[in-house]
């Protein structure tokens, strides 16, 4: 009698990620970290945000997106108020929401106002592009526990510095040259950033893992196109691989 039945399974493997830092990942500028440190705990993240994203919204809506002189720096002074909880611990049960308020507040203040302000798309694109890879980049070193260095992110202005940056080059009349060099600036950053990353990465020897063998000593078939012969995945002699 033969026993059909499958062969137990492996038991599944747990994987345990890391929880990321909030208040890395509100990116906040040094302007937002000197306010959060005057009542660091006494202001509540979430609600400071979210009033931010109220005020930016109705005076986007109120000017079609076409603010002008004092008006640019109203959202900003609004945002500015989600500083003063940059000190908090962040420990809500939805403190999580907080990066996410703040990106759709920063993205629709450059979105909105660079379209109704007659700044060409492909800027208002390029720069948009711009800061959503700078935070999925800080998104993605926060999963596995590590940071960028500080001056890094000191460097790229984070949310309120940005949009300061706009608002100061809208009242000088400027505001696509505002949108150009910002734009230029970051994606200078980005790329000198991933250079240093990558050249201090390690890499392993595709010749040194294609001749390992496991414990059991059975060669590794991961991949059939790694051939593991000793000389590192080539042919021993002569054309298709005669000796």
């Amino acid at each position: 009698m033969h026993d059909d039945a499958p062969p137990p399974r492996p038991p599944r493997e747990e994987l345990c990620g890391t929880l990321p830092d909030l208040r890395v990942l509100r990116d906040d500028s040094h302007m937002a970290a000197l306010l959060g440190r005057i009542a660091p705990g006494a202001v509540p993240p979430l609600m400071t945000a979210l009033t931010g994203l109220l005020v930016v919204g109705t005076l986007l809506v109120a000017g079609r997106g076409q603010l002008s002189g004092i008006t640019l720096f109203a959202p900003v002074a609004a945002l500015l108020l989600s500083g003063l909880a940059s000190g908090h611990p962040h420990d809500g049960p939805y403190d999580w929401l907080v990066p996410p308020v703040l990106r759709v507040t920063e993205y629709a203040y450059l979105a909105v106002l660079g379209s109704a302000s007659g700044v060409p798309g492909p800027v208002v694109f390029v720069l948009l592009v711009a800061v959503v890879c700078h935070h999925r980049d800080d998104v993605s070193r926060s999963a596995v526990g590590v940071t960028r260095p500080s001056w890094v992110r000191a460097a790229a202005l984070g949310w309120d510095g940005r949009m300061l940056v706009i608002a100061i080059g809208g009242a000088s009349h400027a505001l696509a040259i505002g949108y150009g060099v910002l734009a230029a600036y970051l994606w200078v950053l980005l790329v000198r950033e991933a250079v240093r990353t990558w050249s201090a990465t390690e890499v392993t020897d595709v010749r040194t893992s294609a001749t390992t063998v496991p414990s059991g000593g059975a060669a590794d078939q991961g991949d059939p196109r790694i051939t593991p012969h000793g000389d590192g995945g080539r042919p021993a002699a002569g054309t298709n691989g005669e000796a």
